[in-house]
């Protein structure tokens, strides 16, 4: 049988995968292999993505990546020839105590230190007229940054993966990887559509990495997380322009979606493991924060069949695990992303095509994310998850 040699070997065609391959042809980089188990991409995580973009983070490494990530969405279009539906509608921090106030304020100069020039404090009265629909006595003031907003997730997969494509890259779809082994300075991976030789291997395998990592020994804190969405039918009963809204007090959030609305929460008893099935009892525990925040939303109308749930890919810090494996050399992470894959893809894709070409990256320390971190007791202190 045909063993089919590449320079580097991607395994996984999500949005992280497919950022690296257009990352990697864009440095020059044009033998690469994209490898995806399902027989289209987008079946995993990135096509269940809220689709939320934001700069507004508490941790440097996270500020930075968006700080390229976001600019990158703004001009993609134009770019790669493509769109991702970038809407800069923002997204905007409702505090409701005195400590979530003082965190927004740190953070804001955190990024403004970064270089974010936008973001701003606004106080509740702004807030209030804004947002009349909006409950808001007990809201202190907020942080809301404009060129914040969402994007189509599957629709920048498929740019990124085009684009890729037209430079030389090769995508094998069905394609489930079943053994990987390290022979002196190459990988040989055995997948369900024929052998691959590579000098690179890169894990993108979002919420299934930990697996992947397992057939070359190495162990990978990313366990799969249910996160479940609820699009609501056609309402106009709250503004379309509205920018991402957050309610600090429970975590509750929502953002304006075709005609309706896109409603998401962190349910605190999820528990980790592979449910990618929605539960029904989610709408209710839902619609009562929705309703308690926004009064009128009692009168949402929510059609359980087009609701959804996808998996997280979490860490014990919540922050990406990328980069080379020391003790495996040649197989890099892009992994753990805990919510911001998305978000975060055109810097992964920067970073980790900057690591495999150079060896080294400007975009962050690429050292704070190193896998090691967790054996070395140097995790991420990150105090808000959303």
């Amino acid at each position: 049988m045909h063993t089919h040699t590449t320079e580097v070997a991607i395994l996984g065609g999500g949005i992280v995968g497919s950022s690296i391959a257009y990352h990697l042809t864009e440095a020059g980089c044009k033998n690469i292999l994209v490898v995806e188990r399902e027989s289209s991409q987008g079946k995993g995580s990135t096509g269940k993505s809220m689709g939320g973009v934001r700069a507004q983070f508490s941790t440097p490494v996270n500020i930075q990546m968006s700080l390229y990530s976001i600019p990158f969405y703004a001009g993609f279009e134009e770019r790669l020839g493509h769109p991702c539906d970038y809407r800069p509608q923002g997204y905007l921090f409702c505090a409701t105590n005195d400590k979530h106030l003082a965190y927004l304020f740190a953070n804001q100069e955190k990024q403004v230190a970064l270089g974010l020039k936008n973001v701003r404090m606004i106080s509740a009265d702004e807030i209030r007229e804004q947002f009349p629909q909006m409950r808001a006595d007990d809201i202190l003031g907020g942080s809301f940054c404009p060129t914040d907003g969402f994007i189509d997730p599957y629709s920048a997969m498929i740019g990124f993966m085009t684009a890729s494509a037209d430079h030389g890259a090769k995508l094998w779809k069905n394609a489930a990887v079943t053994s990987i082994e390290r022979n002196h300075e190459t990988f040989e991976i055995e997948t369900t559509q024929g052998a691959v030789s590579a000098k690179h291997v890169v894990n993108a395998a979002g919420a299934w990495a930990s697996g992947i990592a397992k057939m070359l020994g190495v162990d990978l804190p990313v366990e799969p997380l249910r996160r479940m969405l609820v699009p609501t039918e056609p309402f106009d009963g709250f503004p379309h322009s509205a920018p991402m809204i957050i309610d600090m007090s429970n975590g509750f959030h929502f953002r304006p979606e075709a005609r309706g609305f896109l409603l998401a929460w962190n349910d605190p008893e999820e528990t980790p493991g592979y449910k990618s099935d929605f539960e029904p009892t989610f709408i209710e525990k839902i619609l009562t924060r929705a309703a308690d925040r926004v009064p009128v939303f009692e009168n949402l109308a929510v059609n359980p069949k087009r609701a959804w749930a996808g998996l997280y890919e979490m860490t014990p810090d919540h922050h990406p695990i990328l980069g080379e494996v020391p003790e495996v050399p040649g197989f890099y992470c892009a992994n753990g992303f805990s919510g911001h894959g998305v978000m975060h893809a055109p810097a992964t894709g920067k970073i980790l095509a900057d690591l495999i070409l150079n060896g080294k990256t400007d975009l962050i320390d690429a050292s704070l994310l190193d896998l090691a971190r967790f054996a070395e007791g140097r995790t991420i202190h990150e105090t808000a998850i959303l």
